[in-house]
C-alpha cells in the first residue's frame, strides 16, 4: 500500500468501487461509463493503478477493495495531519476550531469518542 493520495478523478472512481463492490469489471466499465463518461480503455487503465497502488484488486473479472474506505479515509487523514501540522492532532484541532467550525454537538461527540478511545473502545 504505498500511495494513498488520489486525485479528484481517482477518488470518484475509487467511490464508486466502494459503494458497488464486488463488481465485475465489465460492470465498472459500464459504471464508468455512465457515471465519468468513460472508455472502457481508461477504467482499465485506472483500475490497474490502483490495483498497482494496492488499493484495490481485479481477480478473475472481479473486482474488490483490498483497503476499505473507511481505512483509506483514515491513513489519508493521518498524512494530512502529519504533512500539515507536524504530526499534532491537537494543532489540527486548535487550527480547525479557530475557525468557529465546531458545534456543540461536534463538540460533545469528540468528548465521546476521546472518552470510549481512553476506555480501550474503538471509535
Amino acid at each position: 500500500m504505498n500511495d494513498f493520495r488520489l486525485g479528484v478523478v481517482e477518488t470518484r472512481f475509487a467511490e464508486l468501487i466502494w459503494a458497488n463492490e464486488p463488481l465485475s469489471s465489465g460492470e465498472l466499465v459500464k459504471l464508468c461509463a455512465r457515471e465519468l463518461e468513460w472508455k472502457k480503455s481508461t477504467t482499465y487503465t485506472v483500475l490497474k493503478k490502483l490495483c498497482d497502488r494496492g488499493i484495490f484488486q481485479n481477480q478473475d473479472g472481479v473486482v474488490t477493495s483490498i483497503v476499505s474506505q473507511k481505512e483509506f479515509q483514515s491513513r489519508q487523514s493521518r498524512r494530512f495531519v502529519e504533512d500539515t501540522f507536524a504530526g499534532s492532532l491537537p494543532a489540527f484541532i486548535a487550527a480547525f476550531a479557530e475557525g468557529g467550525n465546531l458545534t456543540d454537538r461536534d463538540i460533545s461527540e469528540i468528548r465521546r469518542m476521546i472518552d470510549t478511545y481512553e476506555g480501550g473502545g474503538k471509535i
